[in-house]
């Protein structure tokens, strides 16, 4: 008897699908919300570096809508054109936010040079930050919420917004702190150099969003531990074959495609490695969810003696 493996729990597409749809629209509404909160915290002090932080929220709102086109798009049914699926929709949701954010990074850097030249007295500057602080908490809720939800459901253009979002958070945190400072202190410097620093901390965020994405969408492996576990589960479920070797994975958005040779007796029939492969299919379809798997069959002269011993 093979050890007992753990079990994911199912939930159908069409659930799924509804969950991650409204969590992107949800995150379009919350998006505007604290984009009118920002701006209204630049209104009332005119800060620069207020208003850098005001316009990496349009850039959320606008990669909101975009995340919510492809998370719509990716769980659309494979068809004839597209076999495999459409779920990589979600990696070029995550690319363009990428470039949106550095695009905003470059808008902002161009507002702290002119406040540098020109600097700016700021006006009921502890209104303001009290404003942009709400604004904060509601985006570190929320931020903490969509990497959760992205994580569970394997949405890389939820994943992508949390990270955006949460990395808006450590620089609202890091304006504030600077206002406190430029406040208490009379030094109006502040407000640009905090503006640039909001940028630079957008364009390393903006790196890490797109590099991560491209990864995606060059068919990148399963991770470590999940390879492991499938090598596990093989191992388990595959008694009565010699070996296993060449075992591939991929992962597409949410979806995860997972392939492998197998090595069977040669005086075994198609109908017993039959058995067998449905066994380790069912096992990796309990383990994972979205997953596809294709198994080759080989006769015992193919074995390779490097694959996964079969226990």
């Amino acid at each position: 008897m093979g050890a007992e493996l753990p079990r994911a729990v199912a939930v159908s597409d069409a659930g799924g699908a509804q969950l991650v749809k409204r969590t992107a629209m949800a995150t379009v509404a919350v998006a505007v919300l604290v984009l009118g909160i920002k701006y209204a915290a630049y209104y009332v002090t005119g800060s620069v570096a207020l208003f850098s932080d005001a316009l990496e929220s349009i850039v959320n709102v606008v990669a909101g809508l975009i995340a919510l086109w492809a998370v719509t798009v990716s769980y659309k049914p494979a068809d004839s054109d597209h076999p495999f699926g459409h779920t990589k929709a979600e990696y070029f949701s995550a690319v363009v936010e990428g470039v949106l954010i550095v695009l905003a990074a470059l808008l902002i850097l161009r507002e702290a040079w002119e406040a540098y030249l020109v600097p700016r007295t700021l006006e009921a500057p502890a209104l303001g930050i009290a404003i942009n602080g709400v604004a904060t908490v509601i985006n570190a809720l929320w931020a903490t919420y969509l990497i959760r939800r992205g994580r569970e459901k394997r949405s890389p253009a939820l994943a992508a917004d949390g990270r955006h979002i949460m990395a808006d958070v450590v620089t609202s945190v890091g304006v504030l702190a600077g206002l406190l400072v430029a406040t208490a202190t009379g030094w109006t410097i502040l407000d640009p150099a905090m503006a640039a620093l909001v940028a630079l901390n957008i364009l390393r965020e903006g790196y890490h969003v797109v590099t991560h994405s491209l990864s995606g969408l060059m068919d990148q492996a399963m991770d470590p531990a999940e390879e492991g576990a499938v090598r596990e589960i093989i191992s388990a479920r595959a008694e009565g074959a010699i070996e296993v070797h060449d075992l591939k994975t991929r992962l597409a958005g949410r979806a995860m495609f997972i392939e492998f040779h197998m090595v069977v007796p040669g005086a075994m029939t198609v109908g017993a490695a039959h058995v067998i492969c449905d066994r380790i299919e069912d096992a990796l379809q309990a383990a994972f969810a979205d997953v596809t798997v294709l198994i080759h069959v080989e006769p015992e002269a193919e074995a390779k003696q490097t694959g996964v011993p079969v226990l």
